[in-house]
């Protein structure tokens, strides 16, 4: 057995709970029986799934904080009855909190609505005080999803007003907030409901996990269908995905055959099984979040403890675990810009109880007051990269990142790119020239300059041609036909185009990591 220990700068991270007066006690948490995280978290403010009559319904409350009291005059002990956001009416089953505006919230409901809602600091005056009456929150904007239930909803992380929900219709369908009238793009081919969404840092590729055991990837600019489908977890239980940062990784949880709880790691290039690792047997379903710190932590529903583990050459490295007596009914992480820097805070839990909400800080030890920049990488900015238009239209870019140090934007990472079919040969050498004809796909983006527009942009350059055409179009019936017909030629040589791209881009991806394979073969030998 060897005694080599393995370097690591978060080896001795530790969970630090909060002050029981710094959270929250007297939650009324919903008694729905969908798997979601059931609390979410910007950082001005938690939602939180309530067990309400009448409807459905969800609490919007201030962020908990485990280093400093709730505000002034605010209970920690919440009243039998607090402002609701009451407008669905159906059991309220997710909520998600707009990236680019920490006051604005997106709720799902049995009902089939996704309703969008925008908290005034207002609404929490008086709270406690002699003569206060709750006044519930009303919503700004209404989408009628699906005469069945929504079971999520997730904004997109670099496209300002971009809103993902999935069905009981299985299937994901993509909003512009600005124009909710009709859904912008319908992704399909799922067998069965669908268990978890997640979209990777620069929101070109959703993942998503389903009840008939299958990881399915899809860009959705490129159409409805998957581009990816790969055999998950061995049983149908509570799996989940997550995107390990702006690597060709992903991470799951989920179950096994034989009903063990597993975490595993998955290529995003073909969803090639990398690493699996069995946790435990039991039953409560495994809840990933994923930091910029490379670490994983797994919650389990029903459990007491979340356990961490650090990724390194595809390995999942375990650090060490919270343990709590409290077995946890949902989880969330903060974004990692509301980290306090000075308290050397690396991540920080939301963990829902029986009946309180607490605040867990995960901290690595320093005793240096300066900023530790080898512990912080930058986090994703409140600054979005792309308009909803410039995104449907086909544009990407880079998230927009922030320091935490001084607040200082940048640019992060070039998005990643799947392409839609898998190679049918290995890569030859040559490929090292494919770079230059992936760039290809640019005339394809309809780029504005001026903020959103009301006209759609078109993002088919064949689309654009054909109009040009047909403004001089004779009435002439075989003229009609002659140019119908060139433009379905455009159509399919584009089409054609683009799928050589993406076969080019594939096996410039499998030699990439080819390359990994190897280098981390000769530094083992």
């Amino acid at each position: 057995m060897s005694r080599f220990v393995r370097a690591s700068k978060y080896r001795h991270v530790f969970g630090q709970q909060g002050k029981k007066e710094y959270g929250y006690d007297n939650v009324k948490v919903t008694n729905s029986a969908w798997d979601t995280n059931i609390i979410a978290a910007s950082t001005r403010y938690i939602s939180l799934n309530w067990n309400a009559s009448g409807g459905g319904a969800f609490a919007i409350l201030p962020l908990p904080n485990p280093f400093t009291p709730l505000p002034t005059g605010f209970p920690s002990k919440l009243p039998d009855l607090i402002p609701l956001a009451r407008s669905h009416t159906g059991p309220v089953l997710d909520t998600d909190w707009s990236p680019f505006n920490d006051s604005v919230v997106a709720s799902a409901g049995e009902d089939g609505k996704t309703l969008i809602w925008k908290v005034e600091s207002s609404a929490f005056e008086g709270w406690g005080l002699d003569g206060w009456e709750p006044q519930d929150f009303d919503p700004v904007a209404r989408i009628d999803v699906s005469p069945r239930r929504v079971g999520h909803v997730l904004f997109h992380p670099t496209a300002n007003n971009v809103l993902a929900t999935s069905t009981g219709d299985h299937v994901v369908k993509l909003w512009d907030l600005a124009s909710p009238e009709h859904a912008k793009s319908v992704l399909g081919g799922h067998g069965d409901a669908i268990q978890s969404l997640a979209w990777n840092p620069a929101g070109t590729i959703l993942a998503t996990t389903c009840r008939d055991r299958k990881i399915r990837l899809f860009d959705p600019r490129a159409g409805g269908d998957p581009v990816r489908v790969g055999e998950g977890h061995g049983g149908i239980k509570g799996a989940r995905v997550v995107w390990m940062g702006d690597r060709d990784r992903i991470a799951t949880t989920g179950f096994s055959k034989m009903s063990d709880r597993q975490a595993a790691i998955w290529e995003t290039g073909s969803l090639s099984n990398v690493k699996t690792i069995t946790i435990d047997q039991t039953s409560g379903v495994l809840m990933p979040f994923w930091t910029d710190n490379n670490i994983l932590f797994l919650a389990g529903k029903g459990d007491g403890n979340i356990r961490y583990y650090e990724y390194e050459n595809d390995n999942l490295f375990p650090l060490s675990e919270y343990k709590s007596s409290e077995p946890q009914r949902g989880m969330c992480f903060l974004p990692r810009r509301g980290l306090s820097v000075s308290d050397c805070e690396i991540a920080r839990a939301y963990k829902v109880a029986a009946s309180s909400i607490e605040a867990i800080a995960f901290i690595v030890p320093r005793k240096s007051d300066s900023f530790q920049s080898d512990i912080y990488p930058p986090a994703p900015s409140a600054e979005p990269a792309l308009s909803a238009s410039e995104f449907f239209a086909g544009k990407t870019a880079p998230p927009k990142l922030v320091s935490l140090e001084d607040g200082s934007i940048s640019s992060g990472a070039t998005p990643l790119s799947i392409p839609s079919t898998p190679a049918a040969a290995p890569a030859p050498t040559k490929t090292t020239s494919a770079p230059p004809p992936a760039a290809a796909p640019a005339p394809v983006i309809a780029v504005h300059e001026e903020p959103p527009a009301p006209t759609p942009a078109k993002p088919e350059p064949s689309e654009q041609r054909a109009p040009a055409r047909s403004q001089t179009i004779p009435s002439d019936d075989g003229t009609v036909a002659a140019l119908k017909e060139e433009n379905a030629r455009l159509t399919s040589e584009l089409r054609d185009a683009r799928e050589k791209i993406r076969n080019l881009e594939l096996q410039v991806e499998a030699v990439r990591a080819n390359a990994r394979k190897a280098a981390a073969a000769l530094l083992e030998s």
